[in-house]
């Protein structure tokens, strides 16, 4: 399911709900049809995004030192049980970044965000 961003000052972007639910759980949103970021909500959301984002590359940094450590090529992704991943995973900071430049371009301009979905999500 598609979940359509609509900024009063940046135009819209589209996420697919699965991964937006994430992000929403980040920063403490309800996952409702529809919805709303006010312009005083954006500072926060937008700090609890980057806290987020820092902490995952912090915590990938650490693992592909420790991989390094063990000699296993850097450039080898594994997943949770040490099995080559041929294609690599979408990070949080790739899935959260067009969403945090959307709320500080319409935070900049005193805007707001709203939501719309097929259903809750």
């Amino acid at each position: 399911m598609l979940v359509r961003l609509t900024s009063s000052t940046s135009g819209d972007m589209v996420m697919f709900a699965e991964h937006l639910r994430r992000l929403y759980e980040i920063i403490g949103k309800e996952c409702t049809a529809r919805g709303v970021f006010m312009h005083e909500q954006l500072p926060e959301a937008i700090a609890r995004l980057k806290e987020a984002i820092a902490a995952e590359k912090e915590a990938l940094h650490l693992a592909e030192c420790r991989r390094r450590e063990e000699g296993i090529d850097p450039d080898d992704e594994l997943d949770e049980v040490g099995v080559k991943v041929e294609v690599p995973p979408v990070h949080l900071c790739q899935r959260a970044t067009p969403l945090v430049h959307l709320m500080e371009w319409t935070f900049k301009e005193k805007g707001f965000i709203l939501w719309e979905a097929d259903r809750d999500f």
